[in-house]
């Protein structure tokens, strides 16, 4: 069975509550109900992954606190593999708020500076779960996995990744960008180089491009990235694919239902795009996948929608195509 390792953090997650309302002087102006849950980029993609019958584990580190020991229980509940992860004495996951706009739109407040995963690049095993990355079929990390390491700790993590490839591993690189998590944009605009060099599969977007390149076209930021296959997703539900026998437009069918959270669009695209690729599927399939599961999940609240909302398998009609005009 093919396998993936999917690389990266998750933290406690606080979501507010629809229609609630904190009660008492102390609530202040804006205050509400928050639920609890847990979240980050990666972790999503590792739980649609494994929804999808993907063989997957994720990498991280968590401390040894009650929380910790929930998200294992509730990674291992999905079928998320659960063995590479490391457990450090006295240390806790990071924490993030989000709070949403009537258009479902999302906003997100982080607190995970000392966060178990920041030092994952740095621990006596590292070598070990990095040396591990070889027996995979993908390594899959976002920008946002990437900004919690150091520059030691990153050149540390493209470096297992490169050896891995050269045993057959592919590397995706999602371009999911937060810029609070980098000190500048310079800084991230070089890791972003030095990953899409070492990608063989890039999933960007308008959104995440335009921040460091603002002002430039779809074809001039694509050709930014010089991995073999290169999926770009634009503000509308569209993306454009560039593959060998490519390049070509993928359109996600009309919507059906409200959007009520964007929530893991990103996250659950990636995921289907590459159970997907996995599966024998080209490039166009996948992404069509890709926007199948990506305008289901938006549907939904939160990140991760019940595990009853999941599509059976190859039951919606295949997204429209055409190839793209030069």
């Amino acid at each position: 069975m093919a396998s993936v390792a999917c690389i990266g953090e998750c933290m406690v997650e606080l979501r507010q509550a629809q229609g609630g309302q904190s009660a008492g002087p102390s609530s202040g102006q804006g205050g509400g109900l928050y639920s609890r849950g847990f979240g980050g980029d990666t972790l999503n993609t590792a739980v649609y992954l494994a929804r999808l019958e993907v063989k997957v584990d994720y990498f991280t580190a968590l401390g040894d606190d009650a929380l910790s020991d929930e998200m294992i229980a509730a990674w291992t509940a999905e079928g998320v593999g659960t063995r590479r992860v490391a457990r450090l004495p006295g240390k806790l996951p990071g924490l993030y708020m989000i709070q949403l706009d009537t258009k479902g739109e999302r906003q997100f407040f982080h607190w995970r500076d000392s966060a178990a995963a920041r030092q994952l690049m740095n621990l006596p095993e590292t070598d070990d779960l990095l040396n591990s990355l070889m027996s995979y079929d993908i390594v899959y990390l976002s920008a946002i996995t990437l900004s919690i390491y150091d520059t030691a700790g990153r050149e540390r993590l493209l470096a297992a990744i490169k050896r891995a490839r050269l045993l057959g591993t592919r590397f995706v690189f999602d371009t999911n960008f937060r810029a609070r998590g980098w000190p500048d944009r310079e800084v991230a605009r070089e890791v972003f180089s030095a990953a899409f060099a070492a990608a063989d599969i890039v999933l960007t977007s308008t959104e995440d491009l335009l921040a460091f390149y603002p002002g430039e076209s779809h074809e001039q930021l694509m050709a930014r990235i010089p991995s073999p296959e290169l999926v770009f997703r634009l503000a509308e539900p569209v993306s454009l694919l560039r593959f060998p026998g490519g390049p070509y437009e993928v359109r996600a069918e009309p919507m059906t239902k409200p959007v009520v959270d964007t929530t893991a669009a990103g996250d659950s695209f990636a995921a289907a795009y590459i159970a997907a690729r996995l599966a024998g599927s080209d490039p166009v399939e996948a992404a069509q996948a890709g926007h199948r599961l990506a305008s289901l999940v938006i549907c939904y609240s939160g990140a991760i929608i019940p595990g009853y909302a999941m599509p059976p398998k190859k039951r919606h009609r295949p997204a429209t195509t055409r190839q793209a005009t030069k």
